[in-house]
């Protein structure tokens, strides 16, 4: 992976919502979010497909324009052109280019931040390609494919990256080296948000933002989601907090948007 230089601790929060909401074609996708994700730490996003997680992460990175409310990113609202080389954005559909190797794709991305041929060989062995690194990303597999998606947004040494389902068909030894490096990332001052659906993935995380139906349900840490959950298995205990807002809805309580956990 290329060498980090730390980035500042700050007590500002590296990404913050305020009343955020969403439509594409007129149709609400976000419901007025309010929430903060602390700088230095690594967030997951949980959610169950549809729940607008793609969406978040899209506005955060600037490629989604909001209906209302506002979305500070390092200081800057979101879309701004200072944030274009301070985030290393990672989409669920891998963003690279199939007629290259998986080297020159990384060298490529590595290049508009100016970063070396060393650093993008050290961006593709990071993610367990170095084998790999001269074949054409069109004769690789779906998840080799996603692992150069996720190299190309590594060789930035960006201050904040965004991973919309980074581990998705990796397998269990790679999914854990791959955490390790982000545990890495943050511990050097690097900021995280990472949407998963792997609850064990979800444990290795400083703080968690659950969503459903594009509202937020909680923001809260691994163990507080165990508790409020009444479950110690982290799938188990999200259910629960998801059952209890069926029951919530049912009942025509309101939904308390900002449950924060030490």
């Amino acid at each position: 992976m290329p060498h980090t230089a730390a980035h500042a601790a700050s007590t500002a929060p590296a990404i913050e919502a305020d009343t955020l909401s969403v439509r594409i074609r007129r149709r609400p996708i976000l419901h007025e979010l309010d929430f903060t994700v602390p700088a230095g730490r690594i967030t997951g996003l949980l959610g169950p497909s549809g729940s607008g997680k793609s969406t978040l992460m899209r506005s955060i990175v600037g490629v989604q324009s909001l209906w209302t409310g506002s979305l500070t990113v390092l200081g800057q609202p979101a879309g701004s052109v200072p944030l274009r080389h301070a985030i290393g954005y990672m989409t669920q559909e891998a963003s690279i280019y199939r007629d290259l190797t998986v080297l020159d794709n990384v060298k490529y991305f590595g290049a508009l931040h100016g970063k070396s041929a060393a650093d993008a060989r050290e961006a593709v062995g990071a993610v367990g390609l170095a084998d790999l690194a001269r074949r054409r990303a069109a004769d690789l597999s779906g998840g080799q494919f996603s692992r150069v998606s996720l190299a190309c947004a590594l060789v930035g040494d960006p201050q904040l990256l965004v991973l919309d389902e980074p581990t998705v068909g990796l397998d269990p030894v790679l999914r854990v080296d791959l955490w390790d490096r982000f545990r890495a990332l943050a511990d050097r001052g690097a900021t995280l948000l990472v949407s998963s659906h792997v609850m064990e993935e979800a444990g290795r995380c400083d703080s968690l933002l659950l969503l459903r139906e594009g509202r937020l349900l909680a923001q809260l840490t691994p163990e507080a989601l165990r508790e409020r959950g009444g479950s110690r298995d982290l799938e188990q205990a999200f259910l629960g907090i998801i059952r209890a807002d069926l029951e919530r809805q049912a009942a025509g309580r309101p939904l308390a948007t900002k449950e924060h956990a030490a």
